[in-house]
């Protein structure tokens, strides 16, 4: 059968994306294929495809669990014959699939990179038609990616034991460097390099300094997204289930997820997510990892990633369905030094440094006020012009600055006053004139700083704080005790200025735009909301997720359309013959029974 016959008929899609046939074409005529493409841009298919038209079984090698099984379930949905041969399986069930493999009854096998490191797995499939290898997330082969992982670093020996067979490696996120690595280290023969564009013209990006712990800004921007699918990003298991438990009471039907819960507990959190029985999933960066949900509208990062990679395939996790979507950074100089100090941990190595780079490329990603989707590209190599109007900074270009040297000047000065000693918060009080008790039996109701800080909150110093710690004004030691350096000190004498953006030291009450998605002025939710209905339903009675079924774009477009023939229904997106065999005839009926 022809590829467009294929592309029609199993993954319901009329025509290519950018760079698919490309890849697709390549493989077919066993080239081995290196291709950096965001997410979301449809690698998948780029293997999946050609995989059908060839003789054999393709191995994917993958260090995902969860992205496998999701993966393999939305095959076989497809009438894919797949597989996923993983610590998930019994004995007795990788034996049947083994059984399988060798008589040719599957197609596409999913293993993790542990697999093939087993010497008897590895003698196996010198017995199995293989047509070709794929290596996913190929990133994590790169001692300098983000996700470096020791057993993708054996793949090499792919090549040793398999020379003439190709290979295919994807991967959202790799610099030029990154990509000249997972080349090397795979061996691959003169590949076929193809890098799509960084921009995700569907997402919008903001960041914002984080107002104490950042709550009230979360709830501000969940305003805007009642409803939505959204993934909420923590750094410790304690805040993910005290934020989960916050929003909770706030009536938001969100959970928590974390390595250090039950795995029953977990499995279910993930179940219930991906099958829209709840919104959001308030997690450590361990949950997301492989999720194929394809309509996740938000991603909430409440501080700052180690590394502009994290970021990247973080948000990248919303709008994979080229559906609006929307990502919200809150990060404060705070994450900066705990990041910081988790990296003065490691030996002192050249790696070491590279870490220390990481993290200024972030720190600088979100301070910055150039387009955030430029900053990004040109972090991976990637030149872009500007977003326009799908970043804040693009969004908000004139935002008004304004001097901040006195307030500096006072604030450094009580650092230095209470002889950097003292904790910041500490320092405040005393610049705002508490009457604590700690103040008055330290004597710090004394000095000629206390008292002179009240033309500002306690949380506006604190946001001028972050600004001297970015600057590098103010250094923070042991037991958090806040300390000037030299760059400070000059702050101190008038040798310097400061400056910062004035949205900074203002709390917004307006609520957040919400940002349209490209049918939200066409169609009718209330037909959305009795299609997603039906979608549910027989989600459940497949034990499917329901983006399996149909995507939210598929079920919008249903909603614009109205087919009344299956002939119509095949016009729609994401619908092929096999989806509509399989599900079409319910939704025309209720959409005939909507019509009348």
């Amino acid at each position: 059968m022809k590829k467009f016959e294929l592309l029609e008929e199993y993954f319901g899609h009329k025509s290519f994306r950018p760079l698919q046939e490309e890849v697709v074409d390549a493989i077919l005529d066993l080239k081995d294929i290196l291709m950096i493409l965001p997410t979301g841009g449809g690698k998948s298919l780029c293997y999946q495809l050609p995989s059908l038209m060839m003789g054999g079984v393709t191995v994917v090698v993958s260090p995902l669990l969860a992205l496998m099984h999701d993966q393999v379930v939305a095959l076989q949905a497809n009438s894919i014959s797949a597989a996923m041969l993983s610590s998930m399986q019994t004995h007795e069930e990788s034996d049947q699939i083994e059984k399988r493999l060798k008589k040719g009854m599957i197609k596409l096998l999913y293993v993790a990179p542990e697999r093939l490191t087993n010497s008897y797995f590895i003698s196996m499939l010198h017995y199995i038609n293989i047509n070709f290898f794929v290596v996913d997330e190929a990133h994590c082969v790169s001692e300098w990616g983000h996700e470096f992982r020791e057993n993708y670093r054996e793949l090499s020996l792919l090549k040793e034991q398999f020379p003439d067979i190709p290979i295919a490696a994807f991967t959202a996120t790799a610099t030029n460097s990154v990509e000249r690595d997972i080349a090397n280290q795979l061996k691959l023969d003169n590949p076929l390099r193809v890098r799509g564009s960084l921009f995700r013209s569907n997402l919008t990006i903001k960041a914002q300094h984080r107002i104490k712990d950042g709550r009230l800004q979360l709830l501000e921007f969940l305003k805007s997204h009642r409803g939505d699918a959204g993934i909420i990003y923590t750094l410790s298991r304690k805040s993910t289930e005290a934020i989960a438990q916050f929003l909770q009471t706030k009536g938001i039907d969100a959970k928590p997820y974390h390595a250090g819960m039950p795995t029953e507990v977990k499995n279910s959190t993930y179940a219930d997510f991906v099958s829209d029985r709840i919104s959001i999933v308030v997690a450590t960066i361990a949950f997301g990892m492989g999720i194929d949900k394809s309509n996740i509208r938000f991603v909430v990062h409440m501080s700052m990633p180690k590394t502009l990679e994290n970021f990247y395939q973080e948000i990248g996790r919303s709008g994979r369905d080229g559906l609006e979507a929307e990502t919200l950074l809150l990060f404060s100089a705070q994450d900066i030094v705990q990041q910081k100090f988790f990296i003065d941990d490691l030996p002192d190595t050249p790696y070491k440094q590279h870490v220390y780079n990481k993290l200024d490329s972030i720190v600088r990603f979100a301070n910055g006020e150039e387009c955030r989707h430029q900053t990004i590209a040109k972090y991976f190599d990637d030149d872009i012009d500007r977003c326009m109007d799908k970043c804040d900074n693009c969004l908000e270009p004139d935002i008004k600055r304004i001097d901040i040297t006195t307030a500096s000047r006072k604030l450094l000065s009580a650092i230095y006053r209470t002889s950097q000693k003292f904790g910041l918060h500490y320092v405040v009080d005393v610049l705002r004139g508490s009457r604590e008790k700690r103040v008055l039996e330290n004597h710090h109701d004394k000095l000629s700083v206390y008292g002179i800080g009240d033309e500002y909150s306690k949380a506006q110093w604190l946001t001028i704080a972050d600004r001297l710690l970015e600057l590098g004004a103010v250094e923070i030691g042991e037991f958090k005790v806040y300390k000037l350096s030299e760059f400070g000190a000059e702050i101190i004498r008038g040798v310097q200025e400061v400056d910062l953006r004035e949205d900074r030291l203002t709390v917004k009450k307006s609520i957040i735009k919400k940002i349209a998605d490209s049918f939200s002025d066409d169609y009718d939710q209330e037909i959305f909301e009795k299609l997603k209905s039906l979608r549910t339903e027989i989600a459940q009675a497949n034990n499917i997720p329901p983006y399996i079924v149909f995507s939210d774009k598929t079920l919008k477009e249903l909603t614009i359309k109205l087919p009344k023939t299956k002939e119509d229904m095949l016009m729609v997106h994401g619908i092929g013959e096999v989806k509509y065999e399989r599900y079409g005839a319910k939704f025309l009926a209720l959409i005939s029974e909507i019509a009348r």
